[in-house]
């Protein structure tokens, strides 16, 4: 989310509604008042959950734009390389009510469908099928006038996808698709969350989050041993520590971790004030904030330990089916 915050800022946008209900408090901690992009970012609690179009709904009190004007609204789980100020424009230079993020899949069958003419309006929604009508998907950006999400009930459960979206083409409003060959990858797995940091820290994926070219290191305040080797844009966290003959190659070490003697540490992400033990290996995996990996173990390809859990020395080598 602090990748999207940025885009939203890059892109011109000066105020964002952060619409919370599971974790509410873990994100102002983090993302704060938006000062340091230079926007300003307003939290809005869910008691209940209300779905992705109630939770639009009632976040939307706190916003400023007019009924007419465009209103950014992102799915939380995703990372794009897309340009968005060139979204707000096609919905503009089109007329229309709302504009879609859309991009095209090898397989589409885990995603909602969205077939459009060759005017790119919106023709249907499609939910998950075995038998998807297109490969081009709802990439969970959109821009929407104000008086659309106005309009969508108040104080109860609704979904953007299976009722408003559907309910404004049965009135014949117009929405458009924008598609555009950009990098975009849902991160709403552990595993997504790994591939999508692997492509930020190696250069695949661009975000204004994080600007140091792909080849450069970037250290902060953490501990780097003479010996170790980081590559591959690699970014360590403040206060991590990365001691003598490890490697950490196209991977994130989060603040506070450590990196053992002689670890590699390869497409991985490492939590905050993890440990990994010396001559471990961690290839395409994710450790958890606290957690402690102990010495000589193999953690390949999804594995995924919780935080603060504690694995014993050479007790895991596998890779999960």
């Amino acid at each position: 989310m602090a990748h999207q915050v940025a885009k939203l800022a890059a892109a011109g946008v000066d105020h964002v509604v952060l619409a919370t209900s599971y974790r509410a408090t873990d994100f102002a901690p983090v993302l704060g008042d938006g000062a340091s992009v230079g926007l300003r970012i307003n939290y809005v609690t869910e008691s209940e959950p209300l779905g992705t179009g109630g939770g639009l709904r009632h976040a939307s009190t706190a916003l400023c734009a007019g009924p007419d004007e465009p209103v950014v609204v992102l799915n939380g789980d995703q990372l794009s390389g897309h340009d968005l100020a060139a979204q707000v424009t096609h919905l503009e230079r089109t007329g229309a009510e709302g504009s879609l993020h859309l991009v095209e899949v090898p397989d589409a069958t885990a995603f909602g469908c969205v077939p459009t003419d060759d005017a790119d309006r919106v023709t249907a929604f499609v939910e998950k099928s075995p038998r998807p009508v297109t490969r081009q998907i709802n990439a969970g950006c959109y821009v929407l006038r104000r008086r659309l999400i106005d309009a969508i009930p108040a104080g109860r459960v609704v979904s953007i996808e299976r009722e408003t979206f559907p309910d404004l083409l049965g009135a014949g409003r117009v929405l458009v698709g924008y598609r555009e060959p950009a990098y975009w990858r849902d991160v709403g797995t552990p595993q997504a969350l790994v591939e999508a940091s692997r492509d930020v820290v190696r250069g695949v994926a661009t975000s204004p989050a994080y600007s140091r070219p792909p080849a450069e290191r970037l250290i902060g305040d953490a501990s780097v041993a003479d010996c170790e080797l980081v590559r591959g844009g690699s970014a360590i966290g403040p206060n991590a520590r990365v001691e003598a003959e490890a490697v950490v190659d196209g991977s994130v070490v989060m603040a506070g971790a450590l990196i053992g003697k002689g670890a590699q540490i390869v497409d991985s992400v490492v939590g905050s004030g993890a440990r990994v033990g010396a001559r471990t290996t961690v290839r395409g995996a994710a450790i958890g904030d606290g957690a402690t990996v102990g010495a000589e173990c193999e953690l390949l390809d999804g594995v995924r330990i919780g935080c603060d859990a504690v694995i014993a020395d050479a007790s895991i080598r596998f890779t999960p089916a």
